[in-house]
């Protein structure tokens, strides 16, 4: 009779001399796990999404990362390769540098490597607030046309924008910036920060606009205050690093979302959780705990294999989703995320 299982021998073996290193500390304590309920297969179509008014095959965004800069066209056509192929959304990097010369334009155009999926251009508030006021709006949408993006992502970055020697400083609230730019373009537009989240009050005055999203982009991820930190060569940035410290955490912002939403009636209640995001299991607890339309975001995870080889970053997603998957089928959260 032919062995029906060839690899048992050296499978056992393995077993045998790696059982001591494989013993875990502990469990993740934001699940109950129960296996009896479920096949270990993994059907990734149960994952497939409607967020902000476009279909996603998994509920999962690539958060706005780079342009302008050696590698950057390749690091974002492996990315739009990767939505196209896997049904996922991608917002761009600062497409600032395209207010004032198509230099870097091809960093950018990514469209036809996309298909249908959702892509969002990225300007600060700085940039817009200034446009605004010379009344060069349709710059913006232009830029967002000739981009063929689906809408606009702004950036909220004081801090960052403080801590960078050659950083711009503005002047208006940006809410105010905001609403004044949906009133004159139309555009659909979703607001981020970069790496330390947004309070209550914050998040609620964004909630209450016509916009797409919020992307969190909190704590606890890529922080572009500690960035610009680090790129000091001078020591002056280092006497003000207290405030690099300071933000929301995802599973905070979570709650102040939930509070929110059960308390008033809003416009927005689609959220890219983002900001210390390391793996799918952090993305699968926070969207389920959330009460809004939440997918989860990544930039640091995905740029770091979008700068090899497709197939590479083609692994890391597949493996991403995969997991997803898995976790859905065999996870119940255990806590409710904090209600701030």
């Amino acid at each position: 009779m032919q062995n029906e299982d060839p690899t048992a021998s050296s499978r056992k073996q393995d077993h045998i001399e790696l059982a001591f290193a494989s013993q875990t500390p502990h469990a993740d304590e934001r699940f109950y796990y129960e296996p009896l309920f479920t096949g270990n297969h993994t059907d990734i179509h149960q994952l497939a999404c409607h967020f902000a008014g476009h279909q996603l095959e998994a509920p999962i965004w690539i958060s706005s990362m780079t342009g302008g800069t050696e590698k950057a066209g390749h690091i974002n056509k492996n990315l739009a390769a990767l939505c196209q192929e896997f049904g996922l959304g991608m917002g761009l990097g600062s497409c600032r540098s395209l207010l004032v010369s198509d230099e870097y334009l091809d960093d950018f155009r990514v469209r036809p490597y996309m298909g249908d999926q959702p892509l969002y251009a990225n300007l600060g508030i700085a940039q817009v607030e200034k446009l605004l006021a010379d009344g060069k709006e349709t710059i913006i949408v232009e830029l967002v046309k000739k981009l063929e993006a689906n809408g606009l992502i702004i950036h909220i970055n004081p801090l960052q924008e403080w801590f960078q020697p050659e950083g711009d400083r503005y002047y208006e609230a940006p809410i105010v910036t905001i609403s004044r730019l949906l009133e004159k373009t139309k555009l659909n537009l979703i607001v981020k920060e970069v790496g330390h989240g947004m309070g209550p009050a914050s998040l609620q005055a964004l909630m209450q606009l016509p916009i797409d999203a919020i992307e969190f982009a909190a704590f606890g991820g890529t922080n572009f205050s500690k960035l610009e930190m680090l790129r000091d060569k001078t020591g002056e940035v280092a006497q003000k690093q207290a405030l690099a410290y300071v933000g929301h955490t995802a599973v905070e912002m979570v709650g102040y979302v939930n509070n929110i939403l059960s308390s008033q009636e809003v416009l927005c209640r689609n959220f890219i959780i983002s900001g210390g995001i390391s793996s799918y299991l952090d993305g699968a607890y926070l969207i389920a705990e959330c009460h809004g339309e939440a997918i989860y975001g990544q930039a640091s995870g995905f740029l770091k294999h979008a700068m090899g080889t497709y197939e590479a970053l083609r692994l890391y997603t597949r493996q991403q989703i995969e997991g997803l998957a898995m976790s859905r089928q065999i996870l119940k959260n255990k806590k409710l995320a904090t209600n701030g």
